[in-house]
């Protein structure tokens, strides 16, 4: 499991716009802990990133 600093830190994205896509539902499933910090699952980000994935023309 992954921090949402981790998963940013891997995406080269900002907090700001993990939270627009999240907003979307475009972001990678998380998990909500208890105390309301999020982790991901490092499949569900692996998945995500296959999602994103576009063919060569």
């Amino acid at each position: 499991m992954l921090t949402l600093g981790e998963a940013l830190a891997e995406l080269r994205m900002s907090r700001a716009a993990f939270y627009r896509l999240r907003a979307r539902g475009s972001a990678p499933r998380c998990l909500k802990l208890p105390n309301g910090q999020l982790r991901i699952r490092r499949a569900d980000l692996e998945a995500w990133f296959k999602g994103c994935e576009v063919p060569a023309c």
